[in-house]
C-alpha cells in the first residue's frame, strides 16, 4: 500500500506542498515512512518541532541563511531554522530548500506551506500559503471530522475567514458541501497553486460513516472545478488509503 499511497498524492518524487489544515506533519511523517528513498522534509512557515522518532535527524540553523552542515547518509532529513516563537521552529525560503533538495541525493522532498495551529479546517490568510512555484504537487488537506461539526475555535483556523469564504454562520454545521467549496474554491484550498500538480486530501477517514461523509464531499468538490482531477480519502495517522475518488469515478 505504501507505493499506492504515494502514487495517489502524487508525492512518489519531486518537490510536494502540504496546505490546509487536519493532518500536514501527519501526512508529511506518513510520505517519508513510505517513500523507499531519501526524503527531505522542510517548511516554508513556522512549525511545531519536528518528531524525532519520526526522522532520522534534524537540522537546526541558527537562522535561515546559516551554512548547512554535512547531513551524512540520513534518510529522512528535516531542515528548520531557529526562531523565537514559543514552541515554535522557523522555516527556510523556498530557493533555500530546493537547493539543499537539489544538491544533497534527495529522492523526495516535503515542504509544509503554511500553519493551522493543529485544527481541522481553515482558510488561507492573505500572506498564504507559501507554495513555491517550482512545486511539482500540492496537497490541500482537511480532516473529514470537521463534517457534522459546529465551525468554530476549536476545529477551525481563522474561522471567521471560513465564514465569508464559505457562506456559512459561526457555529452552523459543516456539511460536506461546505467542505467542497473550500477544495474547490480558487481562494481556498487552490489558492497560489500555480501551475502544480494538485491532489487534495481528505484526511482522518477512520470510519464507515465519516468514509460516506468524505466521499460526497469529494464528488461535489470534483463537480465544482476542472482544476482538480482526483481527491484521495485516507487516514495518514494508519498510512491507510482509503479511496482515490475520480470525476469519472473512484480508483483503489
Amino acid at each position: 500500500m505504501r507505493s499506492e499511497l504515494l502514487e495517489a498524492l502524487g508525492a512518489a518524487s519531486g518537490i510536494v506542498c502540504l496546505v490546509g489544515a487536519g493532518g500536514k506533519k501527519t501526512t508529511m511523517y506518513a510520505l517519508a515512512r513510505a517513500h523507499p528513498g531519501r526524503v527531505l522534509l522542510s517548511s516554508t512557515a513556522h512549525m511545531y518541532p519536528y518528531d524525532r522518532d519520526a526522522v532520522d535527524t534534524v537540522v537546526m540553523l541558527p537562522d535561515a541563511d546559516a551554512p548547512l552542515p554535512e547531513l551524512g547518509s540520513h534518510r529522512v532529513v528535516a531542515v528548520a531554522s531557529a526562531t523565537q516563537t514559543p514552541k515554535r521552529v522557523g522555516g527556510l525560503e523556498a530557493e533555500r530548500i530546493r537547493d539543499i533538495y537539489a544538491g544533497h541525493g534527495f529522492d523526495l522532498c516535503v515542504i509544509k506551506a503554511d500553519g493551522a495551529r493543529a485544527r481541522w479546517i481553515k482558510s488561507p490568510g492573505t500572506h498564504e500559503p507559501v507554495i513555491p512555484a517550482f512545486a511539482d504537487t500540492v496537497i490541500p488537506i482537511v480532516s473529514a471530522r470537521v463534517i457534522g461539526r459546529a465551525l468554530d475555535d476549536d476545529i477551525a483556523h481563522r474561522p471567521q475567514r471560513l465564514t465569508r469564504l464559505l457562506g456559512i454562520e459561526s457555529g452552523e454545521t459543516i456539511t460536506p458541501a461546505h467542505v467542497a467549496d473550500l477544495l474547490s474554491h480558487p481562494e481556498g484550498a487552490l489558492k497560489g497553486v500555480g501551475e502544480a500538480n494538485v491532489v487534495p486530501l481528505i484526511n482522518m477517514v477512520d470510519d464507515d460513516h465519516l468514509y460516506v461523509l468524505a466521499r460526497e464531499a469529494a464528488t461535489t468538490a470534483l463537480a465544482r472545478t476542472d482544476r482538480v482531477s482526483r481527491i484521495v480519502l485516507a487516514s495518514m495517522k494508519h498510512g491507510r488509503l482509503v479511496e482515490i475518488v475520480e470525476r469519472a469515478g473512484v480508483m483503489l
